[in-house]
Parts: C-alpha cells; structure tokens; sequence
C-alpha cells in the first residue's frame, strides 16, 4: 500500500469510528423488527443436532457429542454453538449457547474500527478487513462469547452470526431450521417475545415465569424459556437491565480526537503492512 492509499483508508475508517453511540440509538428505535431466537429448553432433548448443524454450515470441526457429560463447554473458534446439561432435582436440562446477538452489543461499542456491527434485521457480525486484533470486544461482552484464533496464522474473532449469509437470502439459521424438537424458534423478536408469554400463560406450571433475554443488558435477540430458575443454568443474572454501551457514552463523547483517532491509524498501518507482504510474497 502507497503513501496516498494509506491516507485513503485512515480517513474512511476515522469517519466511520467515530459516531458509534449515534448509531446504536437508532437501531433501538426499530428493536422490535429485529430478528432473534426463542430457545425453549423444556423442549430440548439433547440431541446436539444444532450443533452438528451449526458446525457443518460453517465449515468447522464435528463436534464431540459426548462432551456435554464431561463438564460445561464454552464456545470457542471451532465451536459456535455448544449445549450443555444440569442436572436438577433428578432431571436433565439441555441448554443451548451461542451469540446472545445483545439490542445494543457491548462487542460492536468498544470495537474502534467497527469490525463488529449489529445489523438491522439484527445479527451481531464480524467483517476481518476492518479488524485490527485488538480484542476490545472479548473483555466487553457480558456473555464471554467472541473468540479469538490463537494458533492461526490469520487469526479472526468468531462467533455466531446467526447463519448471516442465509438471512440475507431469506432462509432461517441452520440450528432454528434442523431442530427436530423445534426447542430453537425463529422469527421477529416482538412475535418470539409473544410467543414466550402466551407459552408461559397457557402452562404456568411448567415454564418459570421469566423470558431470559427480554430486557437483560436492554434486551437480546436470543432468549430462552426454562421451567427452572435461570441461575441454576448458570445464567448471569447480575447483568442488570440497563445496556452496556449506556455506561460508556459519556466517555466515548469526552474521549480526545487523538485517542479516537489512535485505533484507525493503527488498522491503516496493519493493512499496509499486508499489502507489503502480499506485495513480496507475488515477487
């Protein structure tokens, strides 16, 4: 990358660094078109199907379905969707995890170059040429979901994206597509939320009377229907209700240009130095 190109992408990434609080205002205004998930865990059956699913759309490892009894698992580059088991009162609940995909991500706020955006049918994404590797969005999720390659060579953050690609062309995420016990619900969040409630209205004995991710962190597209109590799943339930980019706006608007600047110049040093190595790698 020449002088003038370098200049070129410090500039575009430095306009579009900057009014990040501005964005996650309006998209709020239209939360209730977001798209989500309703993951019903009193119908799951363990099956693991969603993973194997998940890990086939995406061009990762088969999973190991016998990790489950072996301790809870966490998601991580090879695995984006994981389902773990409790035993409660001589009963075994299933319980998938993926992506929350947050109203307002704490990720997509503390990533300085916008390599984490949400979308406006409401899948949290990643795009690898704005990412610079800082890894902001790891210590800012509430949820411990984004992930970072280690041992690659070209490492990215992955996660869940809520089967993206297959949004865009209409169809649903592969796990809400495959599930046979259909546990994972798809649609718009204002339609799965109403579902949950008449869910919980229609067997009030069987379903807890709490919708995990209607208004934790200002809501989240993913939520879930349990019979038991959420943090006996391991739930976080001391996230509060207030989204996570709230506590930091003040600070975003007080921060100085430099600093603001800071992490733009450093993705057009990056890039630079790629194209350098293509460069050297063509001769």
């Amino acid at each position: 990358m020449d002088r003038r190109s370098f200049v070129k992408t410090l500039a575009a990434i430095s306009a579009t660094s900057l009014p990040l609080t501005n964005t996650y205002a309006e998209q709020t205004e239209n939360e209730q078109e977001f798209f989500g998930i309703l993951i019903d865990t009193t119908r799951c059956g363990g099956c693991q199907t969603c993973s194997e699913i998940c890990a086939e759309t995406n061009e990762l490892p088969v999973p190991d379905l016998d990790a489950m009894y072996e301790g809870k698992q966490k998601t991580s580059p090879s695995s984006f969707s994981v389902v773990n088991v409790y035993n409660i009162d001589d009963e075994e609940i299933f319980v998938k995890q993926q992506c929350m995909h947050c109203n307002q991500p704490a990720c997509a706020v503390a990533c300085p170059t916008q390599a984490l955006t949400k979308t406006e049918k409401g899948p949290v994404i990643w795009d690898g040429d704005r990412c610079m590797g800082c890894r902001f969005c790891m210590v800012s999720c509430p949820f411990d979901i984004p992930k970072f390659e280690y041992n690659s060579a070209n490492p990215k953050i992955t996660k869940c994206v809520m089967c993206w690609s297959r949004l865009k062309e209409g169809e649903q995420p592969a796990c809400a597509e495959n599930c046979p016990a259909e546990a994972i619900l798809f649609g718009k969040r204002r339609e799965l939320l109403e579902e949950a409630r008449r869910r919980i209205y229609h067997n009030p004995d069987q379903y807890v009377h709490e919708i995990y991710g209607e208004h934790e962190v200002g809501g989240t597209g993913v939520m879930y229907l349990s019979s038991v109590p959420f943090e006996q799943l391991e739930f976080r339930t001391d996230l509060g209700l207030k989204p996570y980019p709230e506590y930091t706006k003040t600070f975003l608007y007080s921060v100085p240009v430099v600093i603001t600047l800071w992490p733009a110049f450093l993705l057009a040093l990056h890039n630079s130095h790629k194209e350098e190595a293509k460069e050297g790698n063509n001769e």
